[in-house]
């Protein structure tokens, strides 16, 4: 059977036409580059990397399907700690894939029945006594010993990363993971997400660092990070709060505007989301303050709501359907409003609402951590975003913000939030940006950097011994350094002289010449060259700022190396790296010779992080 085919048929019959030709170019791409030169007596790790809610299911199948193909008789699908998450994995999987042997986490039995007759797949929530459970079924049946085990792990940075990585110890649920994909003859562990930070982060010895990553792009009608926070700036969805005088009835008059107009035109739902914070106390305040405004608009509906509604009509335009009569609109939000059916749904631990609440119909949903991965909201064209914590982290923001999607009219978009948080996101989706461009250009050591005050993803799961800070705005030069050539240094610097106090070079250039220096410990020259790297890939001809100095008689060891004159130069370049070049006399140290020394000071107000591994 060629289940990859069998697979993309299906969705090919159900109209997806476009989905299955990016799922067979997944999936053609990793079983060529990876699975096809799997050894089958390995162990290996890779990384699948696709934008949030932008379709990442399919991809996986795709592969499952893919490996199948190549031989792979075993497969294990990880979802989140969620008992209705898990069932609706099984039941897509059940609905979807043809010829696998499925199993949900009850099912041992069949699982040893089919005894490999037919591929298997094994559908399990990241739970400690699940994944326990399965250890020992995988391990008691044999099949193991002689055959590869391939795991698929959606949302890989959620749950599955060693939590107690800075106390010697190993999380429950990473210890299983550990045995279900070590204890087989050989393993392909496929990590999934939309958010790689943490991951990225790991190091090689724990096991958790992918060896490859494949970035897949999302669809042409898909509405990303670049949509709501391009580079050019703040576009005409985005609302910022700070202007508002009554943001809530904004929100709400809003959203009876866009309802009207997907209900008018034969659509059956239309979601507004409220994600204030993680209170509960919060959430009713909200729930409350929603049903004043919807009785206000009831109590002012030809007056002043009204005009509100006006203001609102004339800000849409509606790209997937053709924009009603303001007469159609206002007689739609009278119906909702008249008729009692606009819903008003919490979610929250104390609060469970099934998708069905929110699946039909004209709803205001309001919530805190059940916002987050795996939970889809359709048709939602209105979002009021005011979560930030004291210590923001961008996987958890960008996964909480759930605004990204196919099935959004762009033209209808409004996002809700304070400008200090949209500079968040958008720092979010420029990091995001630069690891996409990383991958792409093949750069395995990919780096992360965000601005001050921005976490990448929560401490518990970074190695404190192995993952370092490099502050930019900061001077960093060796200590101790050498030169493999000083001759070779001079030749590169020789048309670089003291009548111009700085010059404007290509990053490319500092990376040459900063490959001749031999660095002390103190100096991560490879995390220099490794960040340049990063800037290049985002822009290739990207610029820095190259300073030169002779016969600079600074003792070694004094605390400083530059005088304050080139300190004060460099530092006038926020926004550049600066590459300052002495050539020290070698009278004070330095081996008694006329070294070149560098000191590197990299963009201010950003934070740089690199993971390095012990040396041999």
């Amino acid at each position: 059977m060629q289940y990859l085919k069998t697979y993309l048929d299906k969705i090919s019959e159900r109209g997806n036409t476009k989905l299955a030709e990016s799922i067979y170019k997944t999936a053609e791409e990793v079983g060529d580059k990876y699975i096809k030169t799997f050894s089958f007596t390995s162990h290996e790790i890779g990384l699948l990397f696709g934008n949030v809610q932008s379709g990442k299911t399919g991809q996986m199948f795709g592969i499952m399907c893919k490996a199948a193909d190549l031989g792979f008789p075993v497969f294990v699908l990880l979802t989140t700690d969620n008992v209705v998450l898990q069932q609706q994995t099984l039941d897509r999987v059940k609905s979807d894939l043809d010829g696998f042997c499925i199993c949900g986490e009850n099912d041992a039995r069949l699982f040893a029945e089919n005894s490999l007759l037919d591929p298997a797949i094994i559908v399990l929530k990241k739970n400690a006594r699940v994944l326990k459970q399965w250890a020992n079924v995988l391990n008691s049946t044999g099949f193991m010993k002689g055959n590869p085990l391939f795991v698929i792990d959606d949302e890989a940075d959620a749950a599955s990363l060693n939590t107690l990585v800075n106390q010697d110890r190993q999380s429950s649920i990473n210890k299983y993971l550990d045995i279900i994909k070590n204890e087989s003859s050989s393993s392909m562990y496929l990590q999934v997400t939309g958010t790689p930070q943490a991951i990225f982060l790991q190091t090689i010895v724990s096991g958790w660092h992918p060896y490859f990553t494949y970035y897949f792009q999302p669809g042409d009608t898909y509405l990303g990070g670049d949509f709501f926070f391009p580079v050019s700036g703040k576009p005409d969805c985005v609302s910022y709060l700070d202007c508002l005088n009554n943001p809530v009835r904004d929100v709400v008059v809003r959203h009876l505007a866009v309802s009207a107009q997907l209900l008018s035109v034969g659509g059956s739902v239309s979601n507004c989301l409220f994600h204030p914070s993680v209170r509960v106390s919060a959430h009713n305040k909200y729930a409350s303050d929603i049903k004043k405004e919807l009785e206000w608009c009831s109590e002012n509906i030809d007056g002043e709501f009204k005009d509100a509604l006006r203001r609102q009509y004339d800000s849409i335009a509606p790209s997937k359907s053709e924009k009603q009569s303001f007469d159609v609109i206002f007689s739609k939000a009278r119906e909702l409003l008249d008729s009692n059916t606009v819903k008003i749904l919490v979610m929250n631990g104390k609060a469970d609402i099934e998708s069905s609440e929110y699946a039909e119909g004209c709803n205001f949903v309001i919530g805190g951590n059940t916002l987050g991965r795996g939970v889809t909201f359709p048709a939602l064209q209105t979002i009021y975003y005011t979560r930030i914590s004291k210590s923001p982290q961008a996987d958890t923001m960008w996964q909480h913000s759930r605004m990204f999607g196919y099935d959004r009219d762009p033209g209808m978009m409004r996002i809700y939030m304070e400008e200090r948080l949209y500079k968040l996101f958008a720092d979010i989706n420029a990091t995001n940006n630069s690891i996409i461009a990383q991958i792409e250009r093949g750069i395995d050591d990919v780096k992360l950097y965000y601005s001050n005050g921005l976490n990448p993803t929560r401490k518990t799961v970074l190695d404190n011994d192995h993952v370092e800070i490099i502050s930019g705005g900061t001077n960093y030069y060796p200590s101790a350094p050498d030169n493999d050539s000083i001759d070779d240094i001079s030749k590169l610097l020789e048309t670089f002289t003291e009548q111009e106090p700085y010059y404007q070079v290509n990053l490319r250039l500092i990376k040459e010449i900063l490959t001749h220096i031999i660095p002390s410990e103190d100096f991560k020259l490879n995390a220099f060259q490794s960040i340049m790297d990063a800037m290049l890939s985002e822009h290739p001809a990207a610029q820095g700022i190259l300073i030169v100095r002779r016969n600079r008689n600074v003792a070694q060891g004094t605390g400083a190396l530059l005088s304050p004159n080139d300190w004060q130069l460099g530092g006038s370049f926020a926004d550049k790296t600066v590459l300052t070049m002495y050539q020290v006399t070698g009278t004070k140290g330095w081996h008694g010779k006329q070294l070149w020394v560098p000191n590197i000071k990299l963009p201010s107000n950003t934070t740089y992080y690199d993971v390095y591994e012990e040396e041999d």
